[in-house]
């Protein structure tokens, strides 16, 4: 992306593959999101059957930092909030039915604690092939760190309760 659309700042791309082999690039900053429709070069956007190459996907409180993964048929979009340099920095997330949404916010599943770590955010998530069994990746700033570059990458068990929501990510040590 080389222009702003929509008011994203083109940063930050993330490319979801559907399981009907269409690919979807999600990407913004300054609070919006948008998302566009891959040809199969991965190299060139072709526009939605309603014409428009651009869709603004923003859901509340999102600052930056998109992801997408499709769990047991639901959408989950991902995102960052808050200031990446200071504490509340965070992840939530919304569930759809579609790569498109509407997404349905459902709230925060990873924020600072305050005997672990601030900052945390801007995350990948990663599944075992082949098992329902997933991982959160992510950075954070030690406790005591005051330099807002100053951040340290981890990786945290990703779960799901039995209506399919995500759980509070528990940092660890």
């Amino acid at each position: 992306m080389d222009r702003i659309v929509h008011g994203a700042q083109p940063i930050d791309q993330f490319v979801f593959r559907d399981d009907d082999g269409e690919y979807y690039m999600y990407y913004g900053g300054w609070g919006h999101c948008n998302m566009v429709r891959l040809a199969p070069d991965l190299l060139s956007v072709i526009p939605f059957e309603d014409g428009e190459t651009f869709k603004e996907i923003t859901p509340e409180n999102y600052v930056e930092g998109p992801f997408m993964l499709k769990r047991q048929g639901k959408y989950y979009f991902m995102w960052s909030e808050g200031g990446w340099g200071g504490p509340d920095y965070s992840v939530a997330y919304a569930i759809a039915d579609s790569p498109f949404g509407p997404f349905e916010r459902v709230g925060k599943i990873l924020q600072q604690d305050p005997e672990v770590a601030t900052g945390a955010g801007h995350h990948s998530v990663i599944r075992i092939p082949g098992k329902d069994e997933w991982y959160i990746v992510y950075h954070r700033r030690p406790l005591g760190e005051t330099a807002a570059n100053s951040r340290a990458t981890c990786i945290d068990r990703l779960r799901f309760d039995a209506e399919g929501r995500i759980l509070p990510v528990r940092m660890t040590h």
